[in-house]
């Protein structure tokens, strides 16, 4: 069994339906969709590599005094305008990300792994990333840089500033 198998068999729907939902706005919840929003195709791994990103940027703020231009907590990096698409104006996954509950096995996932982070019990595969896109873009700002980690379809770097 993969650790893949692992995390997705840590509950089962009795325990679940245990678990208090997350409540709206709240960090897990805002973390889970843009979780949810960025990485549903991806493994767990994957889904977890993105928290751990956010959480880096959380933790790069907090030791430059609490600010830094993303913000300095969870539900400001995951809303900081143009950092992730899936909240942005406009783009298609906004409103399927305001939509989706509990019933959608990924976001089942994405609010464990959220749980986790936000618990601060998740570890980093990205190697200190802050940074990430796709294998199918190729940003400025990636140019003569490598990967600290490569995760399912996307790139972590943790040499941006």
């Amino acid at each position: 069994m993969t650790d893949d198998s692992l995390i997705l068999l840590e509950s089962t729907p009795d325990q679940e339906s245990q678990t208090p939902p997350a409540q709206p706005g709240s960090v897990v919840d805002i973390l889970a969709r843009t979780l949810w929003g960025e990485a549903r195709g991806e493994k767990v791994r994957g889904v977890e590599a993105v928290a751990a990103l956010v959480l880096n940027r959380v933790k790069r703020a907090q030791s430059r005094g609490g600010r830094y231009w993303w913000g300095a907590t969870i539900q400001q990096v995951c809303l900081k305008p143009w950092q992730f698409s899936c909240w942005n104006q406009g783009d298609p996954n906004r409103a399927k990300l305001e939509r989706v509950t509990e019933q959608d096995r990924m976001f089942r996932v994405c609010l464990r792994v959220a749980r986790r982070a936000a618990a601060g019990v998740l570890d980093d595969p990205t190697g200190g990333a802050t940074h990430y896109h796709t294998s199918q873009v190729a940003p400025p700002w990636a140019r003569g840089r490598t990967p600290s980690a490569i995760i399912g379809n996307h790139l972590f770097y943790n040499d941006v500033e």
